[in-house]
């Protein structure tokens, strides 16, 4: 991804080569989509060619314009937070292991819910317990 597309593109053998390379599917749509571009092409036109939304194509150059190459990146997702911190969940699972080692009987989600809503105020769902549960083991 060396290559400067602020100069005409359409033209540079590097950019052409850097698309036929490139093997991430939506970035090679989107090094497409500045070909296009930099041969003049409306971005209306361009949406059409690739089969895109033209908000997606006026997104790319946008970035492409505002930040070269590296804004044509995927950015990470966060994602929603974790609810309980990193602690809380080593203070679930060290209660886990105490009562499984010292009751024969099953324990059962309900009562991981309620432990979880006494000790640290957070109010889970039944199938988010199970979800906890498969996390930290």
């Amino acid at each position: 991804m060396g290559v400067s597309m602020k100069t005409d593109a359409s033209n540079d053998p590097g950019f052409l080569k850097l698309i036929r390379q490139e093997k991430n599917a939506r970035m090679k749509l989107k090094l497409l989509a500045l070909q296009h571009f930099h041969e003049g092409k409306s971005r209306y036109q361009i949406a059409d060619y690739l089969k895109v939304s033209r908000t997606s194509v006026n997104k790319w150059v946008s970035c492409y314009l505002a930040n070269g190459l590296e804004g044509l990146k995927e950015k990470k997702h966060s994602g929603r937070p974790p609810t309980l911190t990193k602690e809380q969940l080593k203070q679930l699972s060290i209660y886990l292991k105490v009562r499984q080692s010292g009751s024969k009987r099953k324990l059962y989600g309900s009562e991981i819910q309620s432990y979880i809503a006494d000790n640290f105020g957070v109010n889970y769902e039944i199938s988010n317990i199970y979800r906890i549960l498969e996390r930290l083991s």
